[in-house]
């Protein structure tokens, strides 16, 4: 199953990334609660990595709130015959 990587920027502000964090604990979604925050580090945004059939199933896991703040991107791994064939396909 692909893996997507979720990010969710939100504001900086104290009681603002309470509220969030808050949302996202009692959102009801797996998923939703198990989101790495980078708050404490300055960096207002929740992180989560998870297995879907697709981007909009990996968005329906955030509570609606935030969903169009979602940055979605699908994961992918490269071995090294992955990347002999790309830069064979680039030679000149």
């Amino acid at each position: 199953m692909p893996r997507f990587f979720i990010e969710v920027p939100h504001d900086a502000e104290v009681v603002a990334c309470a509220r969030v964090v808050e949302s996202f604990l009692n959102y009801g979604s797996h998923f939703a609660t198990q989101a790495d925050w980078g708050c404490q580090d300055g960096e207002h945004k929740a992180w989560i990595v998870i297995e879907a059939e697709n981007k909009k199933e990996a968005r329906s896991i955030l509570p609606p709130a935030f969903q169009s703040r979602a940055k979605i991107v699908k994961l992918n791994k490269f071995n090294m015959e992955d990347i002999a064939e790309i830069l064979e396909g680039h030679r000149h």
